[in-house]
């Protein structure tokens, strides 16, 4: 792999990925990013990266459903290998207004294998990456595995769910090189601020209230994102091509517990208690639309076969999180005041 295309790259995942690889592996090629910049894709969270590796680091504006596009960067960057991160990935906004979800997850997916497969002899690698979400709801019991029948919820579940198969069908019926990783819930720096952890630290900040769905039980498996983009570097590198690996962390939790323990650790850092802890500005609101109960991912496969295993608990993983909030500021500002917006407006339009 020498150079390789990041779609969804200025994406929370994508661009944690990104300083991964560059800052702390021993990959020495090209990695060339390209992001429509979307309302959830932000370049200023690696303006530092493109400073630090200039020639090893390309930004490209390019919309994955931009066939053209796509090409023009294949060709001239001479790429061999894509993580394919670029996605939809907000089920409130699937429920909402499906149709970027389709889009996007569907048919942006389907440009990129067919133009995997057109350069199909320089091509290392497609990765594709995906969601727990795409297997839909477990009860008090049992792990997604590999194997598991897919039965996705949600319009954004759904989309996944195809663009998992698609990817799957290009490697059986044209023998295209691909891996797949099926992941539980990442948290970490660089997260846009709708998202449950980011939106309970900042709204707790603020003396906002914090909105919990239905009665808050509904359980899911939390994993550190720079977790996450080991286990995705470790499935390149050494995954069998044409298998699936799923990836969790280890920290199953209800999301009212995830909510208290990100009060907990704000009030010890305000010194807060009793009338006056974070945990007063939980509200419960009406649950959404078709919400799984529980995810939990059996990662056995990923860590008999490549040994990885997930190195942050929640809690230490947690209180990285919220100090990384705390720390960058300016960054959650320009996010909630729209400013990224406006200086990706005057650089790219």
């Amino acid at each position: 792999m020498k150079n390789i295309l990041v779609t969804g790259g200025c994406g929370f995942i994508g661009s944690n990925f990104i300083r991964y690889i560059l800052e702390d592996t021993d990959f020495e090629g090209k990695i060339v990013n390209i992001d429509s910049l979307t309302y959830a894709g932000n370049i200023e969270s690696l303006i530092d990266i493109a400073e630090k590796y200039k020639g090893r680091y390309i930004f490209k504006r390019v919309d994955i459903c931009d066939k053209e596009a796509l090409e023009t960067v294949f060709t001239d960057e001479k790429i061999d290998t894509i993580c394919h991160f670029a996605a939809e990935s907000h089920v409130d906004r699937s429920i909402v207004a499906p149709d970027d979800f389709i889009q996007t997850n569907i048919i942006g997916t389907y440009n990129l294998l067919n133009l995997a497969k057109t350069h199909q002899d320089e091509l290392e690698l497609f990765h594709h990456v995906s969601t727990d979400e795409v297997f839909g709801s477990l009860g008090a019991e049992g792990f997604f595995t590999e194997t598991t029948r897919y039965k996705p919820n949600s319009p954004y579940s759904a989309s996944k769910a195809s663009s998992d198969h698609l990817v799957r069908a290009y490697n059986k019926t044209y023998k295209l090189p691909v891996t797949v990783s099926n992941c539980s819930n990442n948290y970490g720096p660089y997260q846009f601020p709708e998202k449950l952890i980011p939106l309970m630290i900042l709204n707790a900040l603020e003396g906002k209230s914090l909105p919990i769905y239905g009665d808050g039980k509904n359980v899911r498996d939390w994993l550190y994102v720079r977790d996450h983009c080991v286990a995705i570097w470790e499935i390149m590198k050494n995954g069998k091509r044409g298998e699936t690996y799923n990836v969790g962390g280890n920290n199953e939790m209800q999301n009212i517990v995830v909510v208290e323990t990100i009060c907990d650790i704000l009030d010890g850092i305000k010194g807060l208690s009793g009338s006056d802890s974070c945990k007063n500005l939980m509200t419960y609101v009406k649950d959404r639309p078709g919400h799984d109960q529980r995810y939990a991912i059996d990662f056995s496969k990923i860590k008999n076969e490549l040994g990885w295993m997930p190195q942050e608990s929640f809690e230490s993983g947690i209180e990285k999180t919220v100090k990384w909030y705390l720390d960058n500021s300016t960054w959650i500002e320009r996010i909630r005041s729209g400013e990224y917006l406006k200086w990706i407006k005057n650089q790219y339009e």
